[in-house]
This record gives structure tokens, sequence and C-alpha cells, in this order.
């Protein structure tokens, strides 16, 4: 595995680890900032919105620029948001700099997959995507509670000034740690990877991705207030399982990582027939502790677990030029706006049940959307073809071994 995926993760931790840790000092925030608690909250609705919707834009601003400059660009962009963040003295700056911030994760992720893409081998690129993806996984494990407290300890400021730091690492790791590479052969021009969009089969995958995450997200948005109200547990006790639960999707994203690339289509449907299984447990017996857990660890080794697969299919039908993977990002984070809006909806109708039933309903739906790749699946294709012949199934250009030392995946 080349060294610099290692590297990309660690970017990837450090714009996950902004993302989540408005959620874990709302109260400090709200107090610092002369606010209230539910206008702090916007401020997560605001990133993710961002997230959606500027970052395909700043992706395809930057399309003119090799990947490696482009990833500094984007470290630059981050973090004059983080250090806007960590400075804000009133709401309004505070809003503009999670915006900023929003944007820039997002383009991150598109571009840093897509690199992912053009250093690899085509044999090993699922497990590339999923070595990179555990910067996700280690966001929501550490990168949320250490934030937090630092926070609780030092003020919601310094937690803001600690990623501050993990970025500029990470800029520096990329500086001497990423390979300068030009962009994919035949490729690099946004109408050649804008193309794929006209396909409907596209906006069906995408579409895959959107439910996947979205089952997982209508779940996972309130495990607190479902594990101590319905199930019992102290809130105390909470945190511990919250961990254990990030665990899980650790193991759970290495292992899809392993299989997503033979496997694609029968990994998504295995994985959305067990979260369909594990939240309708979950719904069932919310109130035996026990199978709580265990439902509870089940949707955290097939829920969002299931990155590198999406991933990997999303390519094949289209290209994994950046533009394409930072569309994706959006979809993902959309599933994450739909399953938790959605479910804070159902919960005041249905209770706290409620978004688990909405979450097995929605990965029962995500199935029937990967069901007719299943049935008519196409032999792996036997490498990347170029961004410019944009096949249904194949995958994307990559630089020649001669000039990389390795293929692109």
């Amino acid at each position: 595995m080349p060294r610099a995926v290692y590297v990309l993760a660690l970017g990837i931790f450090a714009m996950v680890t902004s993302e989540f840790v408005v959620a874990g000092l709302m109260p400090q925030m709200a107090e610092g900032l002369n606010t209230t608690v539910s206008r702090i909250g916007y401020l997560i609705t605001a990133f993710a919105v961002a997230m959606a919707a500027g970052g395909p834009f700043l992706t395809a601003a930057l399309m003119r620029f090799p990947p490696r400059t482009a990833l500094m660009v984007l470290f630059t962009v981050f973090l004059t948001g983080n250090v806007l963040a960590a400075t804000a003295t009133g709401y309004g700056t505070m809003m503009a700099a999670r915006i900023i911030t929003g944007i820039a994760s997002q383009a991150f992720f598109g571009v840093g997959i897509s690199m992912c893409a053009q250093i690899t081998r085509p044999e090993i690129r699922g497990r590339a995507i999923a070595v990179a993806m555990n910067g996700l996984m280690l966001g929501t494990l550490l990168g949320l509670p250490v934030s937090t407290l630092v926070g609780e300890r030092f003020g919601w400021r310094a937690a803001f000034w600690t990623i501050t730091l993990i970025t500029v690492i990470a800029a520096v790791a990329t500086l001497f740690g990423v390979p300068r590479i030009e962009r994919a052969e035949g490729g690099g021009g946004f109408r050649q990877e804008a193309g794929v969009f006209r396909k409907p089969r596209m906006w069906l995958v995408l579409s895959s991705s959107t439910l996947i995450i979205g089952a997982t997200f209508s779940a996972f948005s309130y495990f607190n207030p479902v594990l101590t109200d319905v199930t019992g547990f102290s809130t105390g006790t909470v945190p511990l399982l919250l961990v254990a639960y990030g665990a899980a999707t650790v193991i759970g994203n290495n292992v899809v990582g392993r299989f997503a690339d033979g496997h694609t289509v029968p990994v998504l449907a295995v994985g959305l027939a067990l979260n369909t299984v594990f939240l309708t447990g979950f719904a069932l017996l919310t109130d035996v502790p026990a199978a709580a857990v265990i439902c509870m660890m089940g949707i955290g080794l097939a829920g969002v677990t299931m990155n590198p697969a999406m991933v990997t299919r999303v390519q094949r039908t289209g290209n994994a030029g950046p533009l394409v993977n930072t569309v994706h990002s959006s979809f993902i984070t959309l599933g994450i706006i739909l399953g938790s809006s959605i479910g804070a909806v159902v919960i005041e109708t249905w209770g706290l049940r409620a978004p688990l039933w909405l979450g097995a309903v929605l990965a029962l739906v995500g199935l029937a959307t990967v069901l007719p790749d299943l049935a008519h699946r196409p032999a792996p294709a036997a490498g990347p073809a170029p961004l410019s012949a944009l096949p249904d199934e194949g995958t994307s250009a990559h630089p020649s071994s001669s000039r990389q030392g390795s293929g692109s995946s």
C-alpha cells in the first residue's frame, strides 16, 4: 500500500474531526458565543449543507490543478475557516467559518479519494479506499471524544486550535509524503468528467449511497436518547457504547475494503440486508439491553462501513475523477441530512423507536437499488479505463506505472 494513502487518511481525519467537534461542545459554544444551544445546532446543519452543495463547485474550480496542488489549496482554505472558528467572537463569524470548512472538507474527500485511484494498483483500489476512509472512522472513534475532552478541559476554542494543529501536520505530511502527479490521462476537463451525470444509471448508483448512509444515520443520530430513555443505560455508559460502535466501524471498514474490488455489488447487497436486520432488531428489542447493544454493533459493522464498496461502484459506473468523487460525497452527506432530519420528524409523532424503523425502511429501499446490478453483474474490469471513455462499467484513467511506479485503481 503506498504511504501516500495513509497520509490522505490523516487529512480526512482532520476534516472529520472538525465536522464533529460542534456536536460535542454545544453548551460551551452557546455560552461563549452568547447564543442558544439550538442555534449552535444550526452550525452542524450548515456544515453538512455546505459540504453537499458547495464541495462540487470548489472541486470543479480546482480541476485544472495537479492533485497534490489541489489538496494544498484545500488545506489552506480549510485552515482559514478553522482559524476563523477558533477566533470567532460572534455567531455570524462562526457560521461563516463552518460554511468555509464544510465546503473545503467535501472537496478534500473528492480529490483525496480520486488520488487514491491514481496512485494504487487496480487490484487493491478497494483496500486503498478503506485505508483512506479509516480517517473517517477514526474521526468518529477518536476525533470526536478527544476534541470534546480538550474543549471541556481547556475551552471550546482549544478544540478548534487542536484541529488546526492536526491539519497543519496533515498538510506538511501531504506536501512531503504524497507524490506530485499530473491529472489522469484523457481526463481533467470539466465536461469530460461531468458527462457521466448524463447517464440515468449514475443517479441510481448515487441514490444507493444516499440510502445506505441515510439508513445508518437515521439511527446513529439518536443513539444517545434511545439508549438512555428507552433501553435504560446510564448517561455515563453511553459514551463507552459509542466508542465500541466506532471500533466496530473501523473493523467493518477494513473487512469491506478487502472484498470491495472483486465483489463490489454482493458486498453492498449483503451489507444492506444485514443493516436491515440489525435496524429492525434494534427497533423491536430496544428495551432489551443485550439485544440492543448487539444490534447497535451490527449497524456499526454494516452501515457506514460500506464506503469502500460504494466508492468502487461509483467509480466503475462513471470514473475516478475528483468531480465524480466529490459529487458522490455530496450524496453521502445528503443521506446524513435526510436520515437525521426525517428521524427528528418521526420522533415527534411515533417516539424514539421511529428513527430505527425509518433506517430499516431506507436500508430495504437501498437494497432494491442494488439488486438489479446483482442480477446482471458484469465481469470485473481488468484495469481502469480513461476518463474520456466514460464507460458504463469501467474505472478511471491512471498514470502509467513507468511514471509513478504503480497503476491506478
